[in-house]
C-alpha cells in the first residue's frame, strides 16, 4: 500500500524517531555488556570482546536491514513492523488520519502472533 505525498513526509520523521529510538535501546545493550566487563574483570578479556563487538555487529545488520535505502513503496510495511516490534506506538501515528491510524494498528495487531 502506497502512501501520499504528506503521508510520506509524516513516515520519513516517522523514521527519524524510531531510529533514534533504536539506536539508545543499542547504546543501552552495549553499556550492559560493558558493565558486566567492569563489574566482573575477568583475566581473559576475549568473550568480553567478542561480546560486544557482536552485539555492535549484530545491531548494525539489524539497523542496515530496516533503514537503508527505504522507498516510498517501503514505508507502509516498515511502519507496521515498527508498530509490531513496538518502536513505535499509536501515540507516534499522529499526524496521519485517523483511517489511516487504525488501519496501520489493526494490520500491526494481525501481525504479533507472526514474529
Amino acid at each position: 500500500m502506497d502512501f501520499t505525498k504528506a503521508e510520506n513526509k509524516l513516515a520519513r520523521a516517522l523514521f527519524e524517531v524510531a531510529l533514534q529510538r533504536e539506536f539508545a535501546k543499542g547504546m543501552n545493550e552495549f553499556s550492559t555488556i560493558l558493565q558486566k566487563w567492569k563489574s566482573q574483570r575477568p583475566e581473559d578479556n576475549r568473550e568480553s570482546y567478542y561480546a560486544i563487538f557482536s552485539s555492535v555487529k549484530d545491531f548494525d545488520k539489524h539497523i542496515a536491514r530496516r533503514y537503508d535505502g527505504l522507498k516510498n513503496s517501503m514505508f507502509y510495511n516498515t511502519i507496521i513492523g515498527l508498530l509490531v516490534d513496538e518502536v513505535i506506538n499509536a501515540q507516534d501515528l499522529i499526524g496521519f488520519t485517523q483511517e489511516r491510524q487504525n488501519e496501520l494498528l489493526s494490520i500491526s495487531k494481525q501481525h504479533i502472533g507472526f514474529r
